[in-house]
């Protein structure tokens, strides 16, 4: 992992406005989708974002086809690099993909050893919820997420269409 600096997975806060903007506009030049869906909530009203992102974690006010879901930023040092949500039950669109945990890294950020250490402490999460079978998907092209998994303990058991795109359905035992 690069840097000295330590690795933490911190509850969203109004104190790293400016950092999470910045990291907003990262993957905006970049051109990519991001993920997990989390990052698409309006963060101009930055207070906001953070109370909907807490009462999502106890299941207030989530639109319809939502379960509760905890949301949680990959810092190291004063800098955000990553993202995970962790949804802590199942419903049948997330059974079939989605699963459990969603995660990203920000693009300049990429191929450092981040993603297996936003899963590895979301696993540590979901353990403390109980959940002891964890569901992660990923597109079956994203070759990088899917060693990410397995670096986990994750285990192909199908794979599911949606659209165009295959995705990969791995369960990992929370021990």
């Amino acid at each position: 992992m690069e840097g000295e600096e330590e690795l933490r997975l911190i509850e969203p806060s109004a104190d790293w406005e400016k950092e999470y903007k910045e990291m907003l506009e990262d993957w905006q030049r970049s051109g990519e989708k991001r993920v997990p869906f989390v990052l698409d909530m309006d963060a101009r009203d930055f207070p906001r974002l953070i109370r909907e992102l807490e009462n999502s974690s106890r299941g207030i006010g989530l639109p319809s086809g939502f379960v509760e879901h905890s949301t949680y930023w990959l810092v190291r040092g004063s800098r955000i690099v990553g993202v995970v949500n962790l949804r802590h039950r199942l419903n049948e669109k997330l059974l079939r993909i989605g699963g459990h945990i969603g995660y990203g890294i920000r693009p300049g950020e990429r191929r450092k050893g981040y993603a297996t250490a936003i899963l590895t402490m979301t696993l540590l999460k979901a353990r403390e919820r109980g959940i002891r079978q964890v569901l992660v998907t990923c597109d079956k092209d994203n070759t990088g997420s899917a060693r990410t998994i397995q670096k986990n303990g994750g285990v192909l058991e199908s794979e599911a269409r949606e659209g165009e795109t295959r995705v990969q359905r791995y369960w990992i035992e929370v021990t």
